[in-house]
C-alpha cells in the first residue's frame, strides 16, 4: 500500500509540476483492490505521456510502459523494426516503450512516397487512437525514371522476380535504389512527421531465399565485403548486416533519433 501510494503521489507531483491542474488530495485509501481519493474539489482526469506515448502496459519493474503501434500485418517487418529500434549503437540509449503491431486495411493511395505515407498515417491513427507509425516502401529503377516506385508490391505480384528483371532487359543501366518512408503521429489531430531512408544498388537475377518480397533481386551497393567474395543481395545477407545498411534501417534510425532528441521530451496532457 505504501508503494502504491508513493507512486500515485509521484505521478500527481509530476503532473502538477508540468502545469496540469491537480486538486488537493486529503486521503488515499485502498478498498476492494481500488484506490479511492478524497479531495476538496472535483478531480479532473490527468493522463501522462512520455515522448508522445500513452502509458499502457507494465514493464518488468512494475512501472507503466508506453506503446507505439506499427501498422502492419507482416511479422518479419515487425521483427526487423523492433531490432532497429533497440539500443542505440553509439550511445547505448534505449527507448522506453513496447512496439506492437496492428493490421489495418488502409486504402491503396497514389502519389509521391512522402504524401502517401503521410496520408496513410492520418487514416491509421484514427483507428489506433494513439501513437502510430506506418511504412511505405518503394523500389525505384533509375532507367525507368523511378518506377515501379511505390507500386512495387503489385509489379512483384504480377511479374515475379524474373519479370522485374525483364523490365530492364532493354537497358544497360540496372541501377536502382530502395526507398523507405516512415510516418509517425503521436495521436489523433496531431502533426504527422515523416522520415525516409534510401539505399542504392542494382537489380540482379534472384539470389537467396524468396521469403521476403523483392529482396532476392536487389543487390545493395553498401555492406559488400569486396575482394574475392561475391556481392550479396538483401536476401543473402544475415539480419544484422541487412539491418545496418537497409533503407528501412535508415528511415527507422531517423525516427529513433527524433524520439531521443529534446523534441521528444516528456509532456503532460489533460
Amino acid at each position: 500500500m505504501h508503494l502504491v501510494t508513493s507512486f500515485l503521489l509521484l505521478i500527481l507531483g509530476l503532473s502538477s509540476a508540468a502545469g496540469a491542474f491537480v486538486p488537493p488530495v486529503s486521503t488515499i485509501t485502498l478498498r476492494s483492490g481500488r484506490l479511492l481519493l478524497s479531495t476538496s474539489s472535483p478531480l479532473r482526469r490527468v493522463s501522462r505521456t512520455i515522448r508522445g506515448f500513452k502509458m499502457a502496459s507494465s514493464g518488468n519493474n512494475g512501472c507503466p510502459k508506453p506503446t507505439l503501434t506499427f501498422v502492419t500485418g507482416n511479422a518479419k517487418k515487425l521483427e526487423e523494426v523492433r531490432a532497429i529500434l533497440g539500443a542505440d549503437a553509439k550511445t547505448g540509449a534505449v527507448l522506453p516503450f513496447d512496439v506492437v503491431s496492428q493490421k489495418i486495411d488502409l486504402p491503396e493511395l497514389q502519389g509521391e512516397p512522402e504524401d502517401v505515407a503521410r496520408e496513410k498515417c492520418l487514416l491509421a491513427v484514427k483507428e489506433v487512437k494513439g501513437p502510430t507509425m506506418v511504412e511505405d516502401t518503394a523500389l525505384c529503377f533509375n532507367a525507368l525514371g523511378g518506377l515501379p516506385g511505390v507500386y512495387i508490391k503489385w509489379f512483384l505480384e504480377k511479374l515475379g522476380h524474373e519479370g522485374l528483371n525483364n523490365l530492364l532487359a532493354a537497358y544497360e543501366d540496372k541501377s536502382a535504389y530502395a526507398l523507405c518512408t516512415f510516418a509517425y503521429c503521436p495521436g489523433v489531430g496531431q502533426e504527422v512527421l515523416v522520415f525516409d531512408g534510401r539505399t542504392p544498388g542494382k537489380i540482379v537475377p534472384a539470389r537467396g531465399p524468396h521469403a521476403f518480397g523483392w529482396d532476392p533481386v536487389f543487390e545493395p551497393a553498401d555492406g559488400q565485403s569486396g575482394g574475392s567474395e561475391p556481392p550479396k543481395t538483401y536476401a543473402e545477407m544475415d539480419k544484422d548486416m541487412k539491418n545496418s545498411i537497409s533503407h528501412r534501417y535508415r528511415a527507422v534510425a531517423k525516427l529513433r533519433d527524433f524520439l531521443l532528441s529534446p523534441s521528444g521530451k516528456m509532456v503532460v496532457e489533460e
